[in-house]
């Protein structure tokens, strides 16, 4: 029997729920076991809150020189705590596709953000939400929270919040019953971080062929597509990943929607836009795929998507969005 392939994640429960599926999905294809490798991050066991402690990389630096050590072959991550500066010797070898990308509202009696009274505390430790939050419930009160899933569904039930916003793809990934109400923040008004709800699976560049190929099997071209582009606009920004910033890019065939906000922190005010750009996916395929088993070749097709959320960071810059920004 071959030697099992190590995917090394993070210890929390969402983290090995997400790396357990991409495991069955790669021992599908690949024809081999793979061990999950449990793997402390800093943001695993710094409890500070994620605007005092910084977001970026907290939860990868970790788990990334594990890989480079050889402690494992290969890395899921959440593709929104990833910094956009991908280091050398490693790459993101799938995206697969992604699940739902919206926040939801959390509460007891299903009572919509908007409606909360006065004085009503809304749990989140998110830059970007707070700010949301602020607009859309300025009668609440913002309470910075961490913690697990579980710990922050029990603070809502147990009466100690009235509200938490999570993402609805981590509730799906749990497989959460909680009885609790949720709000469906649509994305138009409520736009997300910068791949939400997508997973990155990240391997050395020298990894054997036979691994990179059976991952890129696992890769979602519009999924890639839709989060280069997301992630283009984080990074031109020049702002991290803990900025009180959103970005939400769609494929539609031969054509990309994207909608990005950058948010004054007391969310008091914002810059938006919501730009349609045509995409050329014959480029795209006749120079390889873009992921990572191409990157390993040094291919490198996706720098024409890039380029569409560099060019919408420098139209928000152009409007001010600098002003807004905290920096780091």
């Amino acid at each position: 029997m071959s030697a099992p392939i190590r995917l090394g994640t993070r210890r929390s429960a969402l983290a090995q729920a997400q790396s357990g599926h991409v495991a069955a999905a790669l021992e599908a294809i690949i024809g081999r076991p793979v061990e999950l490798v449990p793997i402390t991050s800093e943001g695993d066991t710094n409890r500070a809150s994620l605007s005092e402690i910084g977001g970026q990389g907290i939860f990868a630096t970790r788990l990334r020189e594990a890989l480079k050590a050889g402690e494992c072959d290969l890395l899921v991550h959440s593709l929104k705590d990833l910094p956009t500066a991908q280091p050398d010797g490693l790459v993101i070898a799938a995206t697969p596709e992604r699940e739902d990308p919206r926040d939801v509202a959390i509460t007891r009696g299903g009572t919509p953000l908007h409606e909360l009274r006065a004085g009503s505390t809304v749990g989140t430790g998110a830059p970007r939400r707070i700010a949301q939050v602020r607009r859309r419930a300025p009668q609440a009160r913002v309470v910075d929270i961490r913690g697990n899933v579980d710990s922050r569904l029990e603070r809502v039930a147990s009466g100690e919040l009235d509200a938490i916003i999570l993402a609805a793809a981590g509730l799906s990934r749990l497989g959460s019953d909680s009885p609790l109400r949720r709000e469906e923040l649509g994305l138009t008004e409520w736009p997300t971080a910068p791949g939400q709800g997508a997973l990155a699976v990240e391997t050395t560049v020298d990894a054997p062929a036979e691994l990179l190929a059976a991952l890129a099997q696992l890769d979602h071209e519009d999924t890639r597509i839709a989060v280069t582009v997301e992630r283009a606009i984080l990074a031109g920004l020049e702002a991290g990943c803990q900025a009180p910033m959103a970005a939400h890019a769609v494929v539609r065939g031969d054509s990309i929607r994207i909608r990005t906000v950058v948010y004054q922190p007391d969310g008091d005010r914002r810059i938006g836009l919501d730009v349609t750009h045509p995409l050329n996916r014959g480029y795209i395929r006749r120079n390889g795929s873009g992921n990572g088993a191409d990157a390993a070749d040094g291919a490198d097709p996706m720098h024409v998507i890039r380029d569409i959320g560099t060019s919408a960071a420098h139209r928000l810059l152009e409007q001010g969005a600098a002003d807004l920004l905290p920096r780091e």
